[in-house]
């Protein structure tokens, strides 16, 4: 048989046929199956495919720790044991002296950083414990006779053997700053009664005021610029009283609007007339709304002193006037007055400030331009910042009393992204439970060996409420980068300040006792220098002093290398909850004096060589 083209057709046999058939066959089978595996194991080949997905996902995201390579850093020279990086007196040359310009902050650049470590003087002992802090310090650990020799007339401290000794006397308190606060708790009851729990001094001295203060249930930050001589700020650290460098000159304080509940002047020699006023407006500012100011010293009782103040009678009415005058514009008015002392309570609610509208006023009313809790390198503005109307809640007759206030959600917290009386109240519970396992692995915290304390980044100040019945107290720093939480820490009758941890910290060295941080290097690393941040925090911790560090896996391992090139014994914790991804670092700074300099130098070499991390 042919084809229809004509070529012949083949007949396979048999055999042949069988072949092909038998592939068909397997195939067909095969893919059945297939099919029914796909149909009847759906379930468990998604199951299979989520897990794969789960165990890709956890391979991408373990991250490797990050890893320095450890580095000595040397000890700076004798020269430096009381640097303050950007309140330096060797840079004042480079600024101007208008309004003081040159005591403001003026940080090094960069290149100028210092890569070593700040020594303590000669002689340096572990500071004595509070309350006896309050009276006494160790001459050695703060040794400046220049304030000795210019201030002993006015009894605000003296140096007998190795100690200097506080009596608690001032230029505007010869009988001592006891008397003194009992007057003025005679002019303002609310000091009794919990109302008032937040203060601040401007120009505090030694600041024997705040630390009266503290036994009456008022907590106080002392302000005082750095002085080439007198270290003001420094003996107040070191007597256990909270304290700040800082100086109201063209920059904003750091420290958000409506704030503290009293301020207080006593001769603080400050120009509150001069410059349109524009220092009592700073005051008002960070006054809260039914808050008092406090003045005693010129030109109060001028009637009486103005002898001793090398001027004449008639121009000391002048400055009373007009001081009067200024404040009135600005909405305080004289709330109480005897002797040496004047109070002004500043407007509760906002009809005093309608006036302000009028184009004639003076001064004038701030515009909505400028935020009124923007606090960090923000120019002074000749005007008043009108507090929210939103505030009612926070003013004074409205706020919850002392210690109430310390856990009622505060009214503006609503203003935080996300804050809700929910997530204080969770906040607060969280820090409870972090609190007491602190405790168990710091047991000197909560003791007299821990008086001064710094939480770096805090929120809301729940570490600090944590703590509040234990003998010490807490800076609550908020960062000028993150949420502004500063205005919640004050409702709540704690204290704080705004900073960026990529410079200094606005104190001596060697002022606190502990240094607290929750995940500072996560929110900032990509902003600032590790080992810059680790180094400034050497500086202000005193020898013998701890750092309680919260951490990422992800930075704990770099962390410790840094802290061992700085000579800190650190050991590494499980959280209270033993989660891996986020662990403790206890630090403890040694003690390296001259005397025990070899010994300090000699153990970290070990550990260096060792590779250990204690």
């Amino acid at each position: 048989m042919k084809h229809k083209d004509g070529k012949p057709v083949s007949h396979p046999d048999k055999k042949s046929r069988a072949v092909p058939m038998a592939i068909m066959f397997v195939v067909l089978c095969g893919f059945s199956f297939y099919l029914g595996g796909i149909f009847c194991n759906e379930k468990d080949k998604i199951a299979a495919k989520d897990v794969a997905k789960v165990v890709s996902s956890s391979k991408e995201s373990s991250i490797a720790p990050l890893q320095i390579k450890p580095t000595a850093f040397p000890e700076c020279s004798s020269d430096y044991q009381d640097y303050t990086p950007c309140t330096d007196p060797k840079r004042w040359k480079k600024y101007g002296n208008h309004r003081l310009t040159f005591m403001e902050r003026h940080c090094p650049p960069v290149f100028e950083r210092k890569q070593c470590l700040i020594p303590p003087p000669d002689g340096y002992k572990p500071p004595i414990k509070w309350p006896k802090s309050r009276d006494q310090c160790w001459y050695r650990n703060v040794p400046y006779d220049w304030i000795n020799k210019q201030k002993s007339n006015q009894n605000w401290l003296r140096k007998e053997g190795d100690k200097f000794l506080f009596p608690g006397g001032g230029t505007m308190f010869p009988r001592g700053v006891g008397a003194y606060v009992d007057l003025m708790q005679d002019l303002i009851p609310e000091m009794k009664d919990g109302t008032i729990r937040t203060a601040i001094d401007t120009g505090c001295g030694v600041a024997s005021w705040g630390g009266d203060l503290l036994d009456r249930g008022i907590l106080t930050v002392s302000l005082a610029p750095r002085d080439n001589h007198e270290a003001q700020v420094q003996f107040a650290l070191e007597r256990g009283i909270p304290a700040i460098l800082g100086i109201i000159s063209t920059q904003r304080l750091p420290f958000p609007s409506n704030a503290f509940d009293m301020a207080h002047c006593s001769r603080c020699l400050i120009p509150w007339t001069e410059f349109g006023g524009i220092y009592l407006l700073e005051v008002h500012r960070i006054l809260r709304p039914g808050g008092f100011w406090v003045l005693s010293g010129p030109p109060v009782n001028y009637e009486n002193r103005w002898r001793g103040w090398n001027t004449t009678i008639e121009e000391q009415k002048s400055d009373y006037e007009k001081l009067q005058d200024l404040l009135t514009s600005m909405c305080f008015k004289l709330y109480d007055k005897k002797d040496d002392i004047a109070v002004w309570q500043k407007a509760s609610d906002n009809s005093c400030y309608s006036k302000l509208a009028d184009a004639d006023a003076y001064p004038p009313k701030c515009d909505d331009s400028l935020e009124p809790d923007s606090a960090w390198y923000t120019p002074l503005r000749p005007c008043v910042v009108v507090p929210s109307p939103k505030i009612k809640k926070s003013v004074m007759e409205s706020i919850p009393k002392w210690p109430e206030r310390l856990h009622a959600t505060p009214e503006r917290i609503s203003d935080i992204p996300g804050g809700s009386a929910s997530v204080f109240k969770h906040d607060d519970s969280k820090w409870k439970i972090r609190a007491k396992h602190y405790k168990k692995l710091l047991p000197a915290l909560g003791s007299d060996k821990i008086r001064n304390i710094m939480d770096m980044n805090t929120v809301y100040g729940g570490f600090a409420a944590a703590v509040i019945d234990d003998p010490l107290w807490v800076m609550n720093v908020v960062s000028s980068y993150a949420a502004n939480t500063l205005p919640v820490v004050f409702d709540r009758g704690l204290i704080g300040t705004f900073h960026d941890w990529c410079e200094a910290f606005s104190t001596y060295p060697r002022t606190y006792d502990l240094l607290h941080l929750d995940g500072l290097f996560t929110a900032e690393s990509h902003r600032c220098d590790m080992k810059n941040v680790l180094l400034e925090m050497d500086r202000i911790l005193r020898p013998t002093g701890y750092a309680v560090i919260r951490e990422s896996s992800y930075f704990v391992d770099a962390i410790s290398a840094i802290a061992k090139g700085m000579r800190w014994s650190c050991r590494k914790e499980n959280t209270e909850y033993g989660v891996e991804k986020e662990k403790i670092l206890i630090c403890q700074k040694k003690l390296c004096s001259v005397s025990f300099i070899a010994n300090c130098f000699g153990t970290w070499r070990t550990a260096a060589y060792r590779g250990t991390s204690r």
